[in-house]
């Protein structure tokens, strides 16, 4: 992998941004399970190894299961996610894979009885700065650190 312009480094004001953003997410209501299940999931289907490796160790830190993290891009085969996570991984799927329609009405349906308003609103930003934040890793080739070496 060739080394690629580092952004935090030469626009640091665009990272303050992008911090700014996760400050609001880790002040959401949303809990850290939630939150890690949408950066990983949405990391997953961006194949953005930099944001999965990250987040899987953070979940795992937080007391996620590693049986869950292993089935979590096959969730709706299992029943090891609540039928709440279920409609959180739909969210994700279909938010962070925008140009097949996007949020769908029925799944919109189904995450509001399951969600307030703010809730939902606060899963959407959640994807929405998980989806950067894999773009911004993915176009700079951000290297992952190699745990087996410690």
């Amino acid at each position: 992998m060739e080394n690629r312009i580092q952004i935090d480094l030469v626009e640091p004001e665009a990272f303050k941004a992008m911090y700014a953003l996760e400050e609001y997410i880790q002040q959401s209501s949303l809990n850290k399970s939630q939150k890690e299940l949408i950066k990983i999931r949405a990391s997953q289907l961006n194949d953005c190894t930099f944001c999965i490796d990250m987040h899987t160790k953070d979940a795992i830190k937080n007391g996620e299961t590693q049986q869950r993290l292993f089935l979590l891009s096959a969730w709706r085969e299992t029943n090891l996610f609540t039928e709440e996570e279920k409609i959180l991984m739909q969210i994700t799927e279909e938010i962070t894979l925008i140009h097949k329609n996007g949020l769908s009405n029925e799944t919109y349906k189904k995450a509001i009885t399951f969600f307030n308003e703010n809730q939902l609103s606060q899963i959407i930003m959640t994807i929405v700065t998980i989806n950067a934040w894999n773009r911004i890793a993915k176009s700079t080739q951000k290297p992952i650190s190699d745990d087996s070496q410690k």
